[in-house]
């Protein structure tokens, strides 16, 4: 099942955007014109990861530093545990989400 999430100009190269999807809190990412989604909480404290930086291919908490890859959603110390990751897909400048 896909969801239109919105334009894909709304999210630049370098930089993230949170989406409530189904209940769901999604952080959907553009690294260098690619799209990537994870779920947008770190699984070390809870806090929301859309308040933090975009590092290449990291998300990073703002509480505590962890990072989240948004390709696999591996999780660097203190963090543990991953981040669910979901497929982005593209089609005419629009960003459709997978559940």
């Amino acid at each position: 099942m896909e969801r239109l999430l919105g334009a894909a100009a709304a999210i630049p190269p370098g930089r993230s955007r949170p989406f409530n999807v189904d209940g769901n809190e999604i952080l959907v990412c553009n690294v260098g014109g690619s799209f990537y989604a994870i779920d947008d909480v770190c699984t070390h404290d809870g806090g929301p990861l859309d308040q933090g930086m975009l590092d290449g291919y990291c998300a990073v908490c703002p509480r505590h530093g962890a990072t989240f890859d948004v390709r696999t959603g591996a999780a660097t110390m203190p963090a543990i545990l991953p981040v669910l990751t979901y497929i982005v897909a593209e089609r005419d400048g629009m960003l459709y989400l997978e559940l």
